[in-house]
């Protein structure tokens, strides 16, 4: 048995001045938090390279849609081949849409971007891109296209 001048003098002196196991309880302690906070960096940056397919995709259909008397069908064609050949495993169940008023046209493309988050089924990402539809109109006098109108001098005189 231990006498009380041996527990007294083990409890006031090695107990308190003793560290180890220490490293093992701080690791303990944050290494999830470590963990977690990559796992969040990279289910952040899939979800911004899965938001930029998208986007590029998106652009990609409006140049084909907005082309001299192309359709909607066209740019929405172009974006769906984009997307088949850069989107992979990034960008998952993706749908691409185009429309046009006759003056503008818009293409939307939307999808699923993946997860790296058990029970987590991926973010949702929807990206979109319109522009002015390419038409030649009449300036009087000759010919000249419909972005380069309003350009130059706004009172319409010479230089």
């Amino acid at each position: 048995m231990l006498s009380g001048a041996r527990i007294r003098a083990w409890w006031q002196g090695r107990r308190w001045g003793d560290d180890r196991g220490d490293a093992s309880l701080q690791m303990a302690i944050v290494f999830p938090a470590i963990l977690l906070t990559t796992i969040a960096v990279i289910q952040a940056s899939l979800w911004y390279y899965a938001r930029e397919i998208a986007l590029t995709a998106a652009r990609e259909g409006l140049t084909a849609a907005r082309a001299y008397q192309a359709s909607p069908a066209d740019g929405a064609a172009r974006a769906d081949e984009v997307l088949g050949r850069s989107a992979g495993d990034s960008l998952r169940s993706y749908g691409v849409s185009a429309r046009s008023d006759g003056q503008r046209v818009r293409v939307d493309v939307s999808g699923t971007a993946l997860s790296m988050i058990p029970g987590l089924s991926g973010l949702r990402i929807t990206q979109s891109a319109s522009g002015p539809v390419e038409r030649w109109t009449n300036v009087s006098g000759g010919f000249a296209n419909s972005e380069a109108l309003g350009a130059g001098n706004p009172g319409g005189e010479g230089p």
